[in-house]
C-alpha cells in the first residue's frame, strides 16, 4: 500500500491500486447474485444475500468510477506541471 501523506505520491498507482481492488469485487458479485435462490453447498445453511451482493457490485462500480477520474485528474496534474516546466 502507498502511503497518501509522503512526498511525492503517485496518484496514477493508487487509482490502479483501487482499479484492481474494485475489480476483484466486481468479478465476484454478479457470481453472488447468480447463486441466489439455489440451495446452500456447505453444511452451515447460508443462502446468499442478494441485497448484499447487489450493494457490492454498485459500490465496486463507484469505486471503479471514482479511481478513474483520479486517473483523469493525475493525468491532468502531469500536462500542467510540464507546461509549467516548458
Amino acid at each position: 500500500m502507498i502511503p497518501a501523506d509522503k512526498e511525492g505520491v503517485d496518484l496514477s498507482a493508487i487509482a490502479l491500486q483501487g482499479l484492481e481492488r474494485s475489480q476483484d469485487r466486481l468479478d465476484q458479485a454478479p457470481s453472488q447474485i447468480a447463486a441466489a435462490g439455489l440451495p446452500p453447498v456447505d453444511s452451515t445453511g447460508d443462502t446468499v444475500n442478494l441485497s448484499q451482493a447487489a450493494v457490492a457490485l454498485l459500490s465496486a462500480k463507484n469505486d471503479c468510477a471514482a479511481n478513474l477520474k483520479i486517473l483523469k485528474t493525475a493525468g491532468k496534474m502531469g500536462r500542467v506541471a510540464i507546461d509549467l516546466l516548458a
